[in-house]
């Protein structure tokens, strides 16, 4: 048994950390190659190497994809210190390439020659499709950096192959991400772009893109459903995506023929950017003026959110509610506790759907089965996740009121 424990031991040496050891790179300049502080790491790594995120068989594991920074063409290594198989005979190691294989195109290169190769024919590339917005972002170090966002569909040349190389970001960045069947027409994509100069050139880096799928909706109109959405982690934390959200949404409200707008499956931090977003471009509504938002939420408020911006009626009413809170003197005990009940009453939904649900059992559960279920949906318990909810809720709220002050 000790000499199987040193071997688990010995074999434990060749667990790598998967999240660690994929580097991923957006490159503009071939010394970006060997510096680390431009190499940024997965999120998730679990859809490639397994629950666990680990791979076995090595030390000092490093899997390189590097990607030129505007068109995506990509260099794929693999690099290690040791393999088992160099020690242990029987022993077989994670097989690395055909794992990354499975989610990038083919067209890659494994020569960092030919890699440099891509990186000048980079300076060629230029966004697909129409330009939709442009802005700016003050940066520290340089000033003011423009932005552009495009909206693009599988007709533009060249965008099908950019796309495959584009969606791998996912397999990294988004916990439950799976590929887009690209070919079906139904779908919208929007890509940000920063607009960079090289050597007196200008040239384009990509950021981040959104795919939105276009339903149908009974008897003429359709409704776009948002089905992913990432800013590349160098991009983070500067306000792309509520710049391309903004965008996106203003896009689609130009369309007669829209309903309105919503999102497949929304992550809570996508949740907290459409609440930002749709507050932002209802506050300048005459129906959310602040004298009408303390006497209720209304049908005006409704009709107008969805005539005029596509906003559906359940993101009108937490657009309401933050611009509500804006317009509420917290100090005045009336004025609070009106709000207070009006949030919690739409909070108190699901938990008056649960008493709905203990009287039908009560007529079909036997008493023990009657007794667990109660429990469950103890009145104290009720209460004291609805303050909780509550309190949530404002906190929220209030950090979007900061950051709308913020951009005023």
């Amino acid at each position: 048994m000790a000499g199987l424990n040193d071997m688990e031991k010995k074999l434990a040496e060749y667990k790598c950390d998967t999240n660690e050891a994929v580097c991923l790179k957006l490159v503009r300049f071939p010394e970006d190659i060997e510096d680390d502080s431009t190499t940024f790491h997965p999120e998730y790594s679990h859809q490639t190497f397994g629950d666990d995120e680990v791979a076995f068989g090595y030390k000092g594991l490093q899997i390189q994809l590097y990607y030129t920074a505007g068109n995506l063409s990509t260099l794929f290594k693999v690099k290690y210190s040791s393999k088992v198989t160099e020690k242990f005979d029987c022993v077989e190691a994670d097989d690395i390439e055909a794992k990354i294989r499975e989610i990038i195109p083919a067209g890659f290169t494994c020569n960092v020659d030919d890699f440099n190769s891509f990186l000048e024919k980079d300076a060629n590339f230029k966004p697909f499709g129409t330009l939709l917005h442009a802005y700016t972002v003050h940066n520290e170090e340089a000033g003011e950096l423009t932005y552009q966002i495009y909206k693009a569909d599988m007709t533009c040349p060249g965008f099908q192959e950019y796309h495959e190389r584009l969606q791998t970001f996912l397999m990294w960045l988004i916990e439950t991400a799976s590929f887009i069947d690209a070919d079906d027409d139904h779908w919208d994509f929007f890509l940000v772009f920063e607009k960079y100069n090289k050597d007196g050139e200008t040239l384009y880096a990509t950021v981040g893109y959104m795919t939105v799928y276009n339903y149908y909706v009974y008897p003429d109109k359709t409704r776009p459903r948002v089905s992913q959405m990432i800013v590349l982690p160098p991009f983070q934390g500067e306000g792309h995506g509520a710049q391309l959200l903004e965008a996106v949404h203003r896009f689609y409200c130009s369309l007669p023929k829209v309903q309105d707008i919503t999102a497949e499956d929304p992550s809570e931090n996508y949740v907290k950017l459409r609440d930002y977003v749709l507050t932002k471009l209802c506050q300048s509504l005459p129906s959310f003026a602040s004298e009408k938002l303390l006497l209720g939420f209304s049908d005006d408020m409704v009709k107008e959110a969805r005539d005029k911006l596509k906003i559906n009626k359940k993101h009108a009413r937490r657009v309401y509610e933050i611009l509500r809170l804006r317009a509420t003197d917290m100090s005045n005990e009336d004025q609070a506790r009106d709000y207070r009940l009006e949030v919690k009453k739409r909070l108190f939904g699901p938990y008056r759907k649960n008493q709905r649900e203990l009287e039908k059992m009560k007529k079909c559960l036997r008493p023990e089965e009657l007794v667990s279920h109660m429990g469950q949906m103890d009145t104290q318990v009720q209460h004291e996740e609805l303050e909780k909810s509550y309190q949530e809720a404002v906190g929220d709220y209030r950090r979007i009121i900061e950051r709308l002050a913020s951009q005023a």
